[in-house]
């Protein structure tokens, strides 16, 4: 448990991060967009050459629009700007590549920062990556139910077939929002408008067919990569759920989240997200700052720490343990089950 005095402490820290760097916002916008963009004009001008080299370079142009996403995110946050109408207008353009409605996406995410890992005030039902059942409420569903939760949180549904489902097509219906939520609901609508007018303009001009030859492989590679980086960022044999009276922004921040150690390329094409308990202690911290932060205040409590392969194993983790005190996979309670 992270006590008050380096609770105070950390925060300090963090603080002293949480500025934009306007030169820095410049160049990473224009290297993440540029290189997207360019990602595509290498990928159309190979498609009539041959479609394994365009299906070669989607990784990469997917990496650079990870980064876009990071980008959108960060304005979100309003972390990348100092003003709030052009971290909003950055964001906008990028939910047209990366097919995030920027305003309701948001707004949403926000409500993720509020109340992460904490038991008593999860969000259920469509969110099926950033909270889970405990083992006796998975235990005590009917076996339809229990079918269902097993169904959606298996790692190949989760992470492989679902992404892009959800960028494609859950991202353009509000459902899932209050009525009252009219300028999110508004942004939903503005950017199918625009994604439309700009993929009706690139078929008309290209070949419907080409078009999708390109960016469906970048949809998918995308997606994929992002929902498993959000995913496993409050996943971890070490990462605790807490109970409302225990939780606090700080234990939740540097207990809850996880510190993803990700090889120096892949930090860079993530935007260091991977440094995500830094980002829960303070969002307003940009990106290109996450790094320099943590080093700052590393040695001030027990960061959980994962590595790629252990990221991996973490998508099995589905099911929080209150008597261990530990995340554990669905299996571990069928077998208790049986017991």
């Amino acid at each position: 448990m992270i006590t008050q005095g380096t609770e105070r402490a950390i925060r300090s820290v963090v603080a002293s991060h949480a500025a934009p760097m306007p030169r820095k916002s410049m160049i990473q916008l224009a290297t993440s967009i540029g290189g997207f963009v360019t990602g595509c004009a290498a990928m159309y001008a190979t498609v009539d050459v041959s479609y394994w080299l365009t299906l070669a370079l989607s990784p990469v142009t997917a990496g650079f629009l990870v980064r876009v996403f990071i980008i959108q995110h960060d304005c979100g946050h309003m972390a990348f700007f100092r003003s709030a109408r052009l971290n909003d207008a950055v964001g906008m353009l990028c939910s047209t590549m990366t097919l995030a409605p920027y305003a309701s996406w948001s707004r949403q995410h926000a409500g993720h920062h509020a109340i992460w890992n904490d038991l008593d005030r999860r969000v259920s039902g469509v969110d099926i990556y950033a909270s889970c059942l405990t083992i006796a409420e998975y235990r005590a569903l009917r076996h339809a139910k229990r079918v269902q939760y097993r169904l959606l949180r298996h790692p190949l549904v989760a992470n492989i077939l679902l992404p892009p489902l959800i960028f494609a097509i859950l991202y353009r219906i509000p459902f899932d929002m209050p009525s009252s939520w009219r300028r999110e609901r508004r942004a939903v609508h503005f950017t199918n408008v625009a994604l439309i007018a700009m993929f009706a303009t690139l078929g008309l001009s290209l070949g419907f067919s080409r078009v999708a030859a390109v960016h469906l492989p970048i949809l998918a590679v995308s997606s994929i990569i992002g929902v498993w980086l959000f995913s496993v960022q409050h996943r971890g044999e070490r990462v605790r759920w807490l109970r409302h009276r225990e939780w606090t922004p700080a234990t939740a921040a540097l207990e809850s989240s996880t510190y993803l150690r990700l090889p120096a390329v892949l930090q860079w094409f993530t935007g260091n997200i991977g440094f995500h308990h830094i980002h829960h202690l303070n969002p307003r911290v940009p990106n290109y700052r996450l790094q320099q932060c943590h080093r700052s205040i590393s040695g001030l409590a027990d960061i959980r720490t994962i590595s790629v392969w252990e990221g991996f194993r973490s998508l099995y983790l589905a099911l929080w343990d209150e008597a261990g005190g530990c995340l554990v996979p669905l299996a571990a309670a069928d077998r208790r089950s049986r017991s």
